[in-house]
């Protein structure tokens, strides 16, 4: 299953306007840097330093430059923001700990940054997890296949008896051409039968395709 928007969400719009200041940019020139290098932070290709490194140099070519520090001050203020406003949703931990009453193995799948795994270590939900899949660290984001496979390979579970549960519809069909059973996960109401996947509100619901 995913992490963000699935069992956990985050008021990403602290560190937005926070980290912008820090950088001395607006908040639109911030979200716009920080976009084109979101792909190589995904993946593991820079770490959240180097990348913020890499924005205050663009940001800077006017002849400013930039603090000594900074970035990894920044790095490390990020870390501390996502810790401070994330948040488990009130279903994840009772769903968690049924799946694993009924030997169901458990994987997060996640297209994240280096700070996703002390944040799912500080919500407690790494313990009930079997396997840790994070983008950042595999090399390889959802949709791909690859993210998929090496779930199932440290798992041991065959993809056709998986089944894979994440908000987002392009991730969801990456599952399935996986060859997993994908669910979509729509807690705020959002209508996602046109993507074709089977939808459910809350992770409650998720436990009947477990049955039989």
């Amino acid at each position: 299953m995913d992490a963000y928007e699935t069992i956990l969400t985050c008021d990403f719009s602290v560190q937005r306007r926070e980290l912008s200041a820090l950088a001395g940019l607006s908040a639109d020139d911030w979200e716009r840097a920080y976009l084109r290098i979101m792909p190589a932070l995904t993946d593991g290709r820079l770490s959240k330093a180097e990348g913020f490194e890499e924005i205050l140099r663009e940001s800077g070519s006017g002849g400013h430059q930039a603090p000594a520090g900074l970035a990894r001050a920044m790095a490390d203020r990020d870390r501390e923001l996502l810790l401070a406003n994330a948040r488990l949703f009130p279903d994840t931990v009772p769903f968690l700990q049924r799946l694993r009453a009924r030997g169901i193995k458990i994987a997060i799948v996640s297209n994240c940054t280096e700070n996703t795994r002390p944040l799912l270590s500080r919500l407690g939900v790494d313990a009930l997890a079997d396997v840790v899949a994070l983008s950042c660290e595999v090399g390889a984001a959802k949709p791909a296949a690859e993210i998929f496979r090496y779930a199932l390979d440290r798992l041991g579970v065959a993809a056709e008896s998986a089944v894979f549960v994440d908000d987002q519809p392009d991730f969801c069909t990456g599952g399935t051409a996986a060859g997993l059973r994908a669910v979509r996960i729509a807690r705020n109401g959002i209508d996602g039968a046109a993507s074709g996947t089977p939808v459910v509100r809350s992770l409650t619901e998720v436990e009947a395709w477990f049955e039989g």
